[in-house]
């Protein structure tokens, strides 16, 4: 009869943890994304500061391409340059027609557009428009005067 002997394994020693890269500050990472567009030869590039307006983001970054190919590829360009920043891969929405590109990087959102979108849309007038209370009598907007009889 042959005896069985018990095997104990030796305790494992801890993982060591994963150094993560030191995350990039939001001035950092905007001057990151300004390169990044200016690299590519985008053009009209506009940033726009979203504190006290939205919590979405601290700010905002539009840009322009000549043509479809180049929206998308200045959209994937930045978003391997922001990970390899060391952030967070950056959610890209639009690839497929490339006439608007949306790319999420957290503290900071780029929309890289054709020249006819930008046009069309023109975020640059809506985000810049002075939202805080009081810009507005009482935080509400202002009540419609009735015009007066002739």
């Amino acid at each position: 009869m042959k005896a069985t002997v018990a095997k104990t394994a030796a305790p494992k020693a801890p993982r060591a943890a994963k150094a993560k890269p030191a995350a990039v500050p939001s001035s950092e990472l905007l001057k990151l994304i300004v390169d990044s567009l200016e690299d590519n030869k985008a053009e009209e590039i506009v940033t726009i500061p979203l504190s006290g307006k939205s919590s979405i983001a601290d700010h905002l970054v539009v840009a322009t391409g000549r043509s479809t190919r180049q929206v998308a590829s200045m959209a994937l360009h930045l978003r391997d340059k922001i990970k390899a920043s060391g952030r967070k891969t950056p959610a890209v929405e639009g690839l497929e027609q490339a006439d608007w590109v949306l790319v999420d990087a957290g503290d900071i959102v780029a929309h890289l557009f054709r020249p006819e979108v930008r046009t069309l849309y023109n975020l640059e007038k809506m985000w810049s428009a002075d939202l805080t209370p009081s810009s507005v009598e009482g935080g509400t907007p202002a009540k419609r005067r009735k015009p007066k009889p002739a």
